[in-house]
């Protein structure tokens, strides 16, 4: 994600492009994630996965119509709660959007 704008926080970094290249117009937003072997073993990483899935599905309907999110998780994910991937998500989230609007 060489475009947009990005935020980070303990757990993860948030990267979010409005208009990408090569984007299909109309599809609505697109939300990828990215867990590293840092983060830990495969359990732990679907775990982590699976978490912010989750948690990402109740920012789509904020995101704007062609966006691109990619949530990259650090390896502080790996013993960190669902409450705190969520408080870490959406502070990442609101920090790219007002970055967005200024």
């Amino acid at each position: 994600m060489r475009v947009g704008r990005r935020a980070g926080s303990r757990t993860v970094v948030v990267h979010l492009a409005d208009e990408v290249a090569g984007a299909v117009g109309g599809s609505g937003p697109r939300i990828g994630f990215v867990v590293s072997k840092a983060v830990g073993n495969a359990v732990v990483r679907n775990r982590v996965k699976r978490r912010l899935r989750h948690l990402a599905r109740e920012h789509v309907s904020s995101l704007p119509g062609s966006a691109v999110l990619v949530v990259r998780a650090l390896p502080a994910a790996a013993a960190a709660s669902y409450a705190e991937l969520s408080i870490d998500l959406t502070r990442c989230l609101a920090r790219v959007r007002s970055e967005a609007r200024a």
